[in-house]
C-alpha cells in the first residue's frame, strides 16, 4: 500500500507504532519496522545513556527505518532532542507539547519530524514550523489524550494542512485503517494492538488485561490535573476516578499516588498500584500475535476495503 507516508518514511505499510512510555523499546520497535511499518522507541523520562543504548540496539535488530518519540514535558527533552541528532535517528515523533524550537536542528540533520497533535490549531502551527507530517490523535487513544474524537479530528486536520496526516486513536484492524483513509489520512499510528504482540516486553498480566478487555473497560483519569490519560479499568484506576470525581483526592495527591504507576504496571503487573494504559479499542483485541502478523492482517483487510490503494 503506497501513500505519502510510505514514500516519506521509506516503509512498506503506512503504519507507525505508538511511542508508549516504558513499553516502546528496541525489541518492539525493531519488530514493527521489520514487519514493514515504522517502529518507535519511547523517550519518556528515561536516562539518556539508556536511550542511546536502545537506539543502538534497534540498529542491530533492524536495517529498516525506525524513530524515537520525545515527550516534550519530560525534564530531559532537550538532551534527547540532541541525542537523536547525534545517533542519526531517521524519524522523530513528539507529544505533550510544542517541538518548534527543536525542529530546525532536526531538519538540518535530515530527520523527519512528525508531531502528535490533538487539535487543528496545533497541527497548523506544526506545519508552519516545518513538520513533515502530523499524527492527529483522537481521544480514543491510550495514554495522554485530547478531547476530540478521531472521527471528528482527522478530517478537520486534513482540511487544515497540506502535509500528510496520520490518524491515531481507536485503530486496531483493517476497518479502522480504511475508515481513517476515507477521512483523508495517509497513514495510521497504532499502540494498543501492539501491546498484545509477542515482541512487546510488558508483564503478562498487562497483556492479559488488554486481551480480556471489553468495550466498556477503558477509563480516563487525570483531567483535573491537566494531563488526562486513558487506561484500563482496574481497582486502582477506578479509585483515582472516584477521588477525582468527588473531590476526596486533591490534584497533588493524585500526582503522588500515580508517580511510577506505569512502571509498576509494565514491569510488575501490579494491579493494585499500576496504571495499565491502553486505548478504548482494546475490546477488539482478543489474542497475542507476532508484530508481523498484526501488521499484515490489518493491511490485508484494509486493502480489500480500499481496492484503489
Amino acid at each position: 500500500m503506497k501513500t505519502k507516508i510510505t514514500e516519506l518514511l521509506g516503509i512498506k505499510y503506512p503504519i507507525i507504532q505508538g511511542g508508549m512510555a516504558w513499553i516502546a523499546e528496541s525489541n518492539l520497535a525493531a519488530a514493527v519496522s521489520n514487519a514493514g511499518g515504522l517502529g518507535l522507541i519511547a523517550g519518556g523520562s528515561a536516562p539518556i545513556d539508556y536511550l542511546r543504548e536502545q537506539i543502538r540496539k534497534c540498529k542491530e535488530l533492524t536495517d529498516k527505518p525506525f524513530g524515537v518519540n520525545i515527550m516534550l514535558m519530560a525534564p530531559n527533552a532537550a538532551e534527547l532532542a540532541q541525542l537523536v541528532i547525534d545517533e542519526k535517528v531517521p524519524v522523530v515523533t513528539t507529544g505533550a507539547g510544542n517541538p518548534s524550537k527543536f525542529i530546525p536542528a532536526w531538519k538540518e540533520a535530515g530527520i523527519k519530524v512528525i508531531p502528535v497533535v490533538p487539535s487543528v490549531a496545533l497541527a497548523k502551527r506544526m506545519e508552519r514550523a516545518g513538520a513533515d507530517a502530523v499524527v492527529a490523535e483522537g481521544t480514543e487513544a491510550g495514554g495522554h489524550i485530547g478531547e476530540i474524537t478521531t472521527l471528528c479530528l482527522v478530517p478537520q486536520v486534513v482540511d487544515a494542512v497540506e502535509i500528510p496526516v496520520i490518524a491515531a486513536g481507536g485503530i486496531a484492524d483493517g476497518r479502522g485503517i480504511a475508515a481513517t483513509f476515507m477521512l483523508g489520512a495517509e497513514g495510521v499510528q497504532v499502540g494498543t494492538a501492539f501491546l498484545a504482540s509477542d515482541e512487546c516486553v510488558i508483564h503478562p498480566t498487562y497483556k492479559e488485561i488488554v486481551v480480556k478487555a471489553k468495550d466498556t473497560d477503558s477509563i480516563v483519569t487525570g483531567r483535573y490535573t491537566g494531563h488526562p490519560c486513558r487506561g484500563a479499568k482496574t481497582r486502582f484506576s477506578k479509585k483515582l476516578a472516584s477521588g477525582e470525581r468527588d473531590g476526596s483526592m486533591s490534584p497533588d495527591e493524585f500526582e503522588n499516588i500515580t508517580l511510577g504507576s506505569l512502571r509498576k504496571a509494565v514491569q510488575d503487573g501490579n494491579i493494585d498500584e499500576g496504571t495499565f494504559l491502553c486505548g478504548a479499542i482494546a475490546g477488539l483485541i482478543n489474542e497475542i500475535k507476532p508484530c508481523k502478523q498484526i501488521v499484515e492482517e490489518m493491511f490485508e483487510q484494509a486493502e480489500k476495503l480500499l481496492p484503489n490503494k
